[in-house]
């Protein structure tokens, strides 16, 4: 606890904290003030997020860059997941899929992006390992036949038809989103 509350003395952004406990209180003194509770709410994540942050990075320094590399990746987007969580609750199903895409091209497009600019800016001829780029490169493959099969099946209706002949599948188009 007192390390907590040194860090929370060293960075300001953790000030925000405050924000968390006067977030679920605004929503339960007063459920119509939407934008409000948007206000607050994200001014009580950021500081959430941080923390999380800090978290990973503690015990990556412990275990190495495999374990640290995992938690990152898995609990960089708790943010996320809390947020569809509540969306699917509130039967938001719009909300969550462009929440969903807007990470996949936030994560993959302007990080990757980002790393290349500021890389460059300092190190005009960059290295990467061949063996890790080539993994991700697979991972992404792999990713991306998936994504695209299971849109598919919200546009085209998929149905297996016993015959007396053999069983066939017919494709119906559907117009989904």
């Amino acid at each position: 606890m007192k390390l907590l509350l040194q860090e929370i003395r060293r960075n300001p952004l953790l000030w925000l904290l405050v924000f968390v406990p006067v977030a679920l209180a605004a929503e339960k003194l007063n459920h119509e003030a939407h934008t409000l509770h948007f206000i607050l709410s994200v001014l009580a994540i950021l500081p959430l997020a941080i923390l999380l942050s800090h978290a990973t990075e503690s015990v990556a320094v412990k275990t190495g860059d495999s374990v640290g590399g995992l938690l990152n990746a898995t609990l960089g987007n708790l943010t996320e997941l809390v947020i569809a969580i509540a969306a699917l609750q509130a039967g938001q199903y719009t909300l969550v899929k462009a929440s969903i895409a807007g990470a996949i091209v936030t994560n993959s497009l302007f990080m990757l992006g980002a790393s290349f600019l500021l890389g460059g800016v300092r190190y005009h001829l960059q290295e990467f390992n061949r063996i890790a780029a080539r993994f991700q490169a697979g991972l992404l493959f792999l990713a991306t036949p998936c994504t695209l099969i299971f849109a598919s099946t919200r546009i085209w209706s998929w149905t297996l038809v016993f015959t007396q002949d053999a069983p066939r599948v017919v494709c119906r188009s559907g117009g989904g989103t």
